[in-house]
């Protein structure tokens, strides 16, 4: 384990920006993660695949790169069986994994960027699915005492891109490994969401296979999403904003058009769609855009943008969306 300074972090996050950490070191153990914890620099960062990450300046202190790799697996029953990954493990690989041994559940979240160790942080989720609905329990490294505790899926608190990770316990600890509990033979189908049953017509398949579903997934999100390796992006950039019913209904009385989904008192309105709607789908300003095909993802679009710039290209959707619609989005990804 070695520690660099003034280190590019370029290459360690997905929007490609420049950027530079005062320290930097890449552990591949839990023992070499403690010792580096007991430099005691402060602020630290621990990178997972960078996919949701904007550094808008230099970071002033400490970053580390998770390299903790492997997969387990211990049957519970006849249709049930635990899978534990390492933290450093690619997340789309390690559901290709899940599926290639017939393991259900992760299915519907084929293709989403970004490591094992930083899904639980904010529950992601795709097509009907969030971890939260597999999650068992994940080892955390302290980083106040350096023991390894275990966190089960209540004391996570997961909420809708969000969990303790991301408040009370927000830099106290390092997720080390992730457990989800799968099935091995019932396999709960979900199609009913987002493109993915027409999807499956297009592909002939009338009785799919959580094989058909994946394929299905990643079809559509290679249709509409950029490649992080191809264009500098972190994919989803805003939450899809939930607001009252009352206020839905007030809305949809001057945009009968508008998208909402309910849920009790509460309607889930599509980001992408009031982004869109507002006029910024395929809008670019100097060097940064909105994707052309996904008005939610913000790209680096020539390669050249800074951080600062995405982020005050990100405020002017913010503001325009505010402006129009009287809704305030609300960033998904981690600002630096």
């Amino acid at each position: 384990m070695k520690i660099q300074e003034n280190f590019s972090l370029k290459k360690y996050n997905t929007f490609g920006v420049e950027a530079k950490a005062k320290y930097f070191a890449e552990v591949n153990s839990v023992e070499e993660l403690k010792e580096t914890l007991q430099f005691s620099y402060s602020p630290i960062l621990v990178l997972g695949g960078g996919s949701n990450v904007l550094f808008t300046k230099d970071f002033d202190g400490l970053v580390i790169k998770l390299n903790l790799k492997g997969i387990s697996e211990k049957i519970l029953d006849e249709n049930h069986v635990l899978v534990t990954a390492k933290a450093g493990e690619n997340w789309h690989e390690f559901v290709q994994f899940a599926i290639s041994k017939n393991y259900g559940g992760l299915e519907n979240l084929s293709l989403i960027p970004g490591n094992v160790g930083t899904c639980p942080i904010q529950n992601i989720g795709a097509y009907g699915t969030e971890i939260k609905d597999h999650f068992i329990s994940c080892k955390a490294l302290n980083t106040e005492t350096l023991k390894v505790e275990t966190i089960d899926l209540e004391q996570c608190k997961f909420g809708y891109r969000d969990s303790i990770f991301k408040t009370s316990a927000k830099g106290k600890y390092i997720i080390l490994e992730v457990t989800f509990k799968l099935t091995t033979k019932n396999h709960h189908i979900k199609t009913e969401y987002g493109a993915i049953s027409t999807e499956l017509k297009n592909l002939g398949i009338e009785n799919p296979t959580i094989q058909d579903v994946a394929k299905a997934v990643i079809n559509i999100r290679q249709s509409k999403l950029p490649n992080p390796a191809e264009i500098g992006n972190a994919g989803s950039f805003f939450k899809n904003p939930t607001i009252t019913l009352e206020q839905f209904e007030n809305l949809k009385q001057k945009f009968p058009e508008i998208q909402g989904y309910a849920n009790g008192d509460f309607v889930k309105v599509p980001a992408g769609w009031l982004i869109e709607n507002a006029g910024w789908k395929g809008k670019q300003i100097v060097n940064v855009a909105s994707h052309k095909l996904q008005a939610l993802v913000i790209i680096n679009a020539t390669g050249n943008a800074t951080g600062k710039e995405i982020y005050d290209f990100s405020t002017m959707i913010i503001d325009a969306v505010k402006e129009k619609y009287g809704i305030e989005l609300e960033r998904e990804v981690n600002i630096i």
